[in-house]
């Protein structure tokens, strides 16, 4: 790093899934994300082939569609559209989970229907682009291309971006000032931040997934059910915290829904009520519904051992993706704390030290983007940082950090202390991660550097800012460097 860096404090809901930095020492512009869903534009670098829309159905079961949507949750979108078609939710597919208070265009596989079954939907505007003998999986989309605009900025927005815009070139290679002059836009750069997950991953409003995520991890499903459908957040409306503190009472934790997650504990037997919870849980909270719907029609005792069947079973009672998300936001916020935790020891995310394990890049990505292959991996000897150095500086290589499995191969020297300590801090081992059904992951390693292409300009006073991301990669990580605001502002 930079020698005249210096670390600034994240805001306090972003240290509590492991986010504890800024590395830009500019001051934030202020402003707000999302004032209107047409300010946060998202477009899919599509990798996914199709075959034409008159293929054989027998051979190419999915109908591939194109879809451009305003202010849709992924989720619910895909709800809305198996509802409107009778199918199951479970033969709609997607690549990424895209933000709702947005334009987004992305691909979505139905399978088992025709181009013209398709529905017209309020804020969708789906086209129909092919077949495909598979439907679509998590992570079969090259990235994300964003045209964002951040409203209501300070005054003295633009000098503080050529500010941030300097900071974060260092890290992508170039210590250099941005090619216009302070004042002067647009603005191209190539910058660089830590590839952290972003708050979205957790819950911005309520972070909870990730604890869903470790309570399973350990092998306490009744504690993942308890903190997914209990375990009320001050940020919540009444009627939500009411259900959920109806929940916390059958399975008899206390504490009142204004204090910290932390601090509710068991306190004694639950009334296992399931019948009372349904009564107060509203039907918006639909995955919390069908969960202790499965708790009722079992008669699940509250008392029974934390890791019984009855538990799983309630667990999967939501979509399977959602499954998987509890396990990914787990693992997520474990790599960003032992990110946190190397700048905090001040250790380059940039460039590797020995020990370290890096990926090189993907090399059939499309040429606007910086992605690393995850699959192409190698441990980094003293004798070789030089040389390893030199290809990160080139965006040719990316130092990496583990998101924990049970195939997840863990670093050497200073940085593999690091990830042992993060992990045993914990409670969490590899080994652990070995679980049923869609609840299991054999684990990864990701970049901890996110690099980009950047332009920033102004228009109408409110600066704009384009720029593509490698799939698994945040916006509001690159954008909060310039901001400086909490999660709810982005």
């Amino acid at each position: 790093m930079p020698p005249e860096y210096t670390l600034r404090e994240a805001h306090p809901t972003e240290r509590a899934v492991g986010i504890d930095y800024y590395v830009s020492g500019a001051d934030g512009i202020g402003g707000r994300l999302r004032e209107s869903p047409e300010d946060f534009r998202v477009r899919e670098l599509e990798a996914f082939d199709a075959a034409p829309l008159d293929a054989e159905t027998g051979s190419y079961p999915e109908l591939v569609v194109r879809a451009t949507l305003r202010d849709w949750d992924t989720n619910d979108f895909a709800r809305r559209l198996s509802d409107a078609l009778q199918i199951s939710r479970e033969r709609v597919s997607w690549a990424g989970t895209k933000d709702k208070r947005a334009v987004t265009t992305q691909l979505f596989t139905v399978r088992g229907v025709d181009a013209d079954d398709l529905p017209e939907i309020r804020g969708a505007e789906i086209e129909a682009l092919g077949r495909a003998g598979r439907g679509l999986a998590f992570g079969d989309l090259a990235g994300n291309a964003f045209d964002i605009r951040v409203a209501d900025a300070v005054d003295e927005a633009p000098d503080r971006v050529v500010d941030a815009v300097r900071d974060l070139r260092a890290f992508a290679g170039d210590a250099g000032p941005p090619e216009a002059d302070a004042g002067e836009f647009p603005i191209d750069a190539t910058v660089g931040v830590p590839n952290y997950f972003g708050q979205q991953r957790f819950g911005s409003r309520r972070p909870v997934t990730h604890l869903v995520g470790l309570a399973i991890a350990r092998r306490d499903p009744r504690e993942a059910v308890r903190l997914y459908a209990g375990n009320p957040a001050e940020t919540e409306p009444d009627d939500t915290r009411a259900a959920r503190d109806r929940v916390d009472a059958a399975f008899g934790v206390g504490g009142d829904s204004d204090s910290d997650d932390a601090d509710r504990a068991a306190d004694g037997t639950g009334d296992g009520d399931w019948a009372a919870c349904l009564d107060a849980i509203p039907g918006k909270l639909r995955f919390e519904r069908s969960m202790v719907h499965r708790l009722a029609d079992r008669d699940v005792d509250p008392d029974v051992p934390p890791d019984g069947d009855d538990w799983w079973h309630a667990l999967e009672a939501v979509p399977s993706n959602l499954q998987r998300l509890f396990v990914n936001a787990a693992q997520s916020s474990l790599f960003n704390r032992i990110a946190s935790e190397r700048l905090r020891r001040g250790l380059p995310f940039d460039r590797p030290v020995a020990g370290d394990v890096v990926c090189f890049a993907d090399g059939d990505a499309p040429d606007e983007l910086y992605a690393p292959d995850a699959d192409r991996l190698q441990r980094v000897d003293a004798d070789r940082v030089d040389v390893v150095s030199r290809h990160c500086e080139r965006g040719r290589a990316f130092v990496t950090a583990p998101l924990v499995g049970t195939e997840t191969r863990l670093g050497e020297g200073e940085p593999g202390e690091i990830e042992r300590a993060v992990l045993s801090e914990a409670g969490i081992e590899p080994s652990d991660f070995s679980l049923p059904g869609e609840f299991d992951s054999k684990g990864t390693r990701r970049a901890i550097l996110l690099r980009t292409d950047l332009e920033a300009s102004f228009a109408d006073g409110d600066p704009r800012f384009a720029f593509a991301l490698p799939s698994g990669s945040y916006a509001t990580v690159l954008l909060r460097e310039f901001t400086k605001r909490g999660p709810l502002d982005l």
